[in-house]
């Protein structure tokens, strides 16, 4: 049997919607340079936005190359059928791989995902070097674990038909229980009042063993992270989350798909009518990237509930296809129709 040493380490880092993941990652490359990385990506959706965010990272030790995407399906709920052939991709690159970064979906359960690495095809190979939960804090000082999820849990709590567990609060407890380490995101938003309500609100559900590491803008020193030699596989069953016992679960609470808009004018425009939406129709999350008529660049939008960020992430590549597409991802029924109409006003 293969020893620790001689195992390919992964961080898995997840965390909610909209929590800053991809941003944290996308730090963690650019101090890791150096150091021969890989990544794999899942996302709940029918486009790459995450992967395409951090193959613009243009780090010479992650080419693109070792970005694996896992598009349109929770790897928790595939693992079976997408994690060991991205795994399998990946510790057959030249020059061999050192670190690999798993990011999962906002929806996605961590423990089926450690479970796997317990298979005898994968257990000789990698182990889990630590499992990081992101968490939002600026939601959470709000006391919510994602944006503007106040008529959600109302609606659920007056409509006896409903479930009264609330599964987005459910996934969060899980990934917080599973996790070795919390990054408290979006520091730079709250005062000492919301940062302290925000860590109380993990503490409720955090393991003795885990720590909170509180960032800003995804700044974290790497040290922090990578590297903590955990061998998470050998205790996950020590771990104990609201799924244990169950052979399968769904997330059936969730829909998600893919606007197309035509190119912009007015970026400042579109952003408020993104947070107009998000507010009006229980959309958790949008993300994507837009044109901008006249405009070289290409234009990334993020958007948390109501709070939506926009940039100009690099130029269009030559011969490039220029194309607006935002993933809508949000509550049971949204309704698609509506949420169109609105963006494209």
């Amino acid at each position: 049997m293969s020893t620790l040493v001689d195992r390919v380490p992964c961080t898995i880092v997840t965390g909610f919607l909209g929590a800053g993941k991809t941003t944290l990652l996308r730090g963690l490359l650019e101090k890791l340079d150096g150091k021969r990385l890989a990544i794999i990506v899942n996302e709940f959706g029918d486009i790459g936005i995450d992967g395409e965010i951090l193959k613009g990272c243009g780090i010479e030790s992650c080419p693109e190359e070792n970005i694996v995407e896992l598009a349109n399906g929770c790897i928790c709920c595939t693992v079976a059928d997408d994690f060991q052939p991205a795994i399998e991709q990946i510790l057959s690159r030249q020059p061999k791989v050192e670190h690999i970064l798993i990011e999962t979906s906002g929806l996605a359960l961590p423990k089926p995902l450690v479970q796997a690495f317990q298979w005898p095809a994968i257990k000789s190979r990698v182990t889990v070097d630590a499992v990081v939960a992101v968490v939002d804090g600026a939601a959470l000082a709000e006391g919510q674990v994602a944006h503007d999820m106040e008529a959600l849990a109302a609606q659920r709590a007056n409509d006896e038909v409903l479930d009264h567990d609330d599964p987005v609060e459910e996934v969060f407890e899980d990934q917080v229980a599973c996790a070795d380490l919390i990054v408290l995101t979006k520091a730079d938003l709250l005062d000492d009042a919301g940062l302290d309500k925000a860590k109380a609100h993990v503490l409720e559900h955090l393991p003795k063993a885990a720590k909170i590491v509180v960032a800003s803008n995804g700044a974290i020193d790497p040290a922090v992270l990578i590297g903590l030699g955990l061998a998470v596989e050998e205790d996950i069953e020590n771990r104990r989350t609201h799924h244990d016992g169950e052979l399968d679960h769904e997330h059936d609470d969730f829909d998600s798909f893919v606007v197309d808009l035509p190119a912009v004018t007015d970026p400042e425009a579109l952003a408020a009518r993104i947070a107009e939406t998000a507010a009006a129709e229980n959309v958790l999350r949008i993300k994507g990237f837009i044109e901008v008529a006249a405009k070289p660049m290409r234009l990334q939008v993020q958007a948390v509930g109501s709070r939506v960020n926009h940039y100009y992430d690099r130029p269009w590549a030559a011969g490039e296809e220029r194309r607006s597409r935002l993933v809508i991802i949000g509550e049971k029924g949204i309704n698609r129709e509506k949420i169109e109409q609105m963006l494209a006003a």
